[in-house]
């Protein structure tokens, strides 16, 4: 695996030269024109002096564009680092600063950048970005060979027995952003599934719908925000979609099931971060003969441990997982290492519990916990308490400071119709302890989240604040 090169997942694609492989909103390639386009664009590259090992800049719209682009930094032995083109060009400097790309690949073509470039260490493939929902974004580096084993941990278990996997794959549809962690990796997970590529230049619900009818797309991908746009449409068929993988944000029991019910498509949750890939998930066999585990974020995929540091009473803990790879380190001061115990599992920083059966239960992050007068508080199953209430599209709970207690859950809620306090809080206290009641209730037009739809409780907070 050392010799890896995911330049091969588009070079070594089966799809044949005349057969289409990457749809955009305006054009389709075949297989051959996007490997000669990538071949190209590989030797422009390399005649602009891009060395092995540093890194190259794609700041492209969303789109086929940036897969043939990727291809070809690869071909040259460099490092990929995507960019947002929506990004303000602080946001943009900011990347370009963290990283040092020698080159930029933009809309008008390759703009060179002066001085001496930094050298990363061989086999690293590309920079993929924490969500930063509690600080910055830390820029992570993969490799080519650990990078394809991220994939294979997922992919086979899905793929099942040999018959299932000679099957020629559906198109896979990518509705989110490739210069998120997830566009890119589920782009390269479709390619090494030898699937074709729909790519979205950006996510709305009838575009979503129209191009699963036009390519018969039978999975995909959804953010739970992209979820809840699709159960606005006033329409129940989404055919011939079976399965969605929830990505990005951490998917509630009550969206799963409406989804579910409103349109038959099973939703495969999963848990992974950055660093780590996807490690935790579920198969289609789990799903359909477990589905009174819907909420939990699956089982532990082949080759990956895992365990429960410190549980309370409840088996509650921080989540420690050892996968077969994980990412070399980050393209900044941060390290790694400080993250892994002295047995080399990493620290998720998330709390979890595994029940008998060995699916695992996420409760919410280890630095979001209320701790009120001793007794622990998740955010999480306040929030999903909050979600049954009719009229309730959106929740989030945040430590409020307080006196007597040290913390009390504050509730900040998102509704599509006039719900009263009282009527929060008689749900609340009809499902949840006393102790995890909500002390109030803001009402606001929206929660602030991230590009990829995580709430940033950090910004709550300095609202109470």
């Amino acid at each position: 695996m050392t010799d890896w090169n995911l330049s091969t997942l588009l070079l070594d694609h089966p799809a044949e030269d005349g057969s289409d492989l990457l749809h955009g909103s305006n054009r389709t390639w075949t297989a051959g024109e996007a490997r000669t386009e990538a071949r190209d664009l590989a030797g422009q590259l390399r005649g602009a002096g891009v060395e092995l090992g540093e890194a190259v800049a794609v700041h492209l719209p969303n789109g086929p564009e940036v897969v043939i682009a990727m291809t070809a930094i690869w071909l040259v032995g460099a490092v990929f680092v995507p960019v947002n083109n929506r990004l303000p060009d602080p946001e943009v400097e900011r990347i370009l600063a963290d990283t040092d790309p020698s080159v930029v690949i933009g809309v008008n073509g390759l703009v060179e950048r002066p001085g001496e470039h930094t050298r990363y260490d061989p086999g690293v493939a590309l920079v993929l970005w924490t969500s930063g929902t509690s600080g910055n974004p830390k820029p992570v580096l993969h490799t080519h060979a650990a990078y394809v084993e991220l994939l294979d941990r997922v992919l086979g278990p899905l793929q099942g027995g040999s018959a299932k996997a000679a099957r020629k794959p559906a198109a896979n549809l990518i509705p989110v952003s490739m210069a998120l962690n997830a566009g890119v990796y589920n782009a390269m997970f479709g390619m090494r599934a030898g699937a074709p590529l729909v790519i979205m230049d950006r996510f709305s619900a009838q575009g979503f719908i129209e191009l699963v009818q036009r390519h018969a797309i039978r999975s995909s991908v959804l953010p739970p925000a992209a979820m809840n746009e699709l159960l606005d449409q006033e329409i129940d068929d989404l055919s011939p979609l079976r399965y969605i993988r929830s990505i990005t944000a951490p998917l509630t029991p009550v969206l799963a099931r409406r989804f579910t019910e409103r349109f038959g498509v099973i939703v495969l949750n999963g848990y992974g971060q950055s660093e780590i890939g996807e490690v935790i998930g579920w198969t289609a066999a789990d799903a359909k003969s477990h589905p009174d585990k819907i909420g939990a974020v699956g089982r532990p995929h082949p080759g990956v441990d895992i365990r429960i540091d410190a549980p309370d009473d409840n088996g509650v803990g921080e989540l420690l997982v050892n996968p077969p790879s994980r990412a070399t380190g980050y393209a900044s001061d941060d390290d790694l290492a400080d993250r892994l115990t002295a047995d080399g599992f990493v620290r998720t920083g998330d709390l979890a519990r595994v029940d008998n059966e060995g699916f695992v239960w996420i409760e919410g992050r280890l630095g979001d916990v209320i701790n009120r007068g001793g007794n622990k508080v998740f955010p999480a199953h306040v929030e999903e308490a909050l979600m049954a209430v009719d009229g309730v599209v959106d929740a989030a709970v945040v430590a409020g400071p307080d006196e007597r207690l040290g913390e009390i859950p504050i509730a900040f809620v998102v509704t599509d119709r006039d719900v009263s306090d009282d009527e929060l809080e008689t749900t609340c206290r009809t499902h949840l302890a006393p102790y995890k009641v909500p002390d109030s209730y803001q009402h606001v037009e929206s929660l602030p989240r991230n590009e990829i739809g995580k709430i940033l409780r950090r910004d709550l907070i300095a609202r109470l604040e």
